[in-house]
């Protein structure tokens, strides 16, 4: 088991179904926010997230936000769908991963890991023994370190 390889792949999150969730043995989603649930940066989530989230917790799947980003950023947007969330969660490192599932009350092994990013949310949910969907990126990058990323993620993505 390589901790670059997802175990799911699909184009957008708005792809996947609770049924997904479900057969990957999962009852809790950790959703990455930039590039997954919006554009890079924007406190707007892409069209048909929030009906995305009521249609995963009506399935009985909770969903929480775990990003690498400040709190300033992810309260607002985290708010505006009504989830709780991890900030400056350090992708890939187990501590945010951690807080994200005590905070739901969920066992790693019963959660997924939703994200676009190979070295922060396929990595970091490998590492941390949840099953890992990899999403295309919503659109292009605007920080250079993470255009840099996205270079290498080309050889294993």
């Amino acid at each position: 088991m390589s901790v670059l390889k997802p175990d799911y792949r699909f184009n957008c999150i708005l792809d996947i179904t609770p049924e997904d969730i479900k057969k990957a043995g999962a009852r809790f989603v950790l959703l990455d926010t930039d590039n997954t649930l919006a554009l890079h940066g924007s406190q707007e989530p892409i069209p048909g997230i929030g009906e995305w989230i009521g249609t995963m917790r009506k399935n009985g799947i909770e969903p929480i936000i775990l990003s690498n980003n400040s709190r300033e950023r992810i309260e607002p947007f985290a708010k505006k769908l009504g989830i709780p969330y991890v900030y400056k969660s350090a992708k890939p490192l187990k501590k945010g991963f951690a807080i994200a599932c005590k905070k739901l009350g969920a066992d790693p092994k019963e959660t997924a890991v939703i994200g676009d990013q190979i070295f922060t949310d396929v990595m970091g949910g490998k590492i941390f023994g949840s099953k890992v969907f990899l999403t295309e990126p919503l659109g292009p990058e605007t920080n250079n370190f993470i255009k840099f990323k996205r270079i290498i993620e080309k050889f294993v993505r």
